[in-house]
């Protein structure tokens, strides 16, 4: 009975609802502190739309995107039930969702909606728009950059902007992404780093290459949010 309840549309409407609830109590008593606002600038000024990336595990404050720009935000979530639960928690926030997964190499055959989604992903950015991405997601592993992303600046000619969120006051759960768990009340940190322009060379080297100095990029802002918010579960430098 439980897991029939669990699964029903009402348990998603009420996880929605208490969800979204959390959302608005957290980012509404936060007190939040910007860092490298003059690299977000610098990328809008660009004239394109703008692919802010940052971490899965830090999802839980991505509705403060929205106060860090004028600009229209999107979001890539997954197809899934779990995509729909998101979608209405943040409803009243300023975001607007694309729908669409990346391909599942052990089920080739699943559509989720990945080449709609590149497609409404390259509409939103010609428009100047800013469309949020998690570039270890959906399945991991956290905290590594995955190729998406790069394909996605390539294609668009729009800068990624690395992007560290942090909170002083919350748990790291011990999920694959190491989620971050914010508590109301508490003080955040938004920290962005130079954009960063990918150049059209598709050879394997050079996308490695790429990858690895968005990955670093990534990295570093994010140990820079957590130093700033003094977790002392910040991750230490990469090698």
């Amino acid at each position: 009975m439980f897991k029939r309840f669990a699964k029903s549309a009402f348990a998603a409407r009420l996880a929605a609802f208490i969800i979204g609830a959390y959302l608005r109590l957290v980012i509404a008593t936060m007190r939040w502190t910007p860092a490298g606002r003059e690299h977000f600038d610098a990328a809008e000024q660009a004239g394109k739309g703008v692919i802010v990336a940052f971490w899965h595990g830090r999802m839980m404050m991505m509705p403060r995107l929205c106060q860090e720009t004028h600009r229209q935000v999107f979001m890539l979530i997954s197809v899934n039930r779990d995509g729909e639960i998101i979608a209405k928690a943040v409803r009243s926030f300023d975001v607007k969702f694309i729908r669409g997964s990346a391909a599942n190499p052990k089920k080739p055959t699943k559509n989720k909606g990945g080449a709609s989604a590149v497609a409404q992903i390259l509409a939103a950015l010609a428009d100047g728009n800013v469309v949020g991405v998690t570039p270890d997601g959906p399945r991991g592993p956290g905290e590594k950059l995955q190729l998406g992303v790069i394909k996605l600046a390539q294609m668009s000619g729009a800068p990624i902007l690395p992007t560290g969120i942090s909170v002083a006051w919350g748990r790291k759960l011990s999920t694959w992404d190491r989620f971050l768990f914010a508590a109301p009340f508490s003080r955040g940190f938004y920290v962005a780093g130079p954009p960063i322009w990918v150049g059209p060379e598709n050879d394997a080297e050079t996308l490695e290459s790429t990858r690895r100095k968005v990955e670093n990029a990534l990295a570093s802002v994010t140990r820079t949010a957590d130093s700033l918010a003094g977790r002392k579960d910040a991750e230490p430098p990469q090698s």
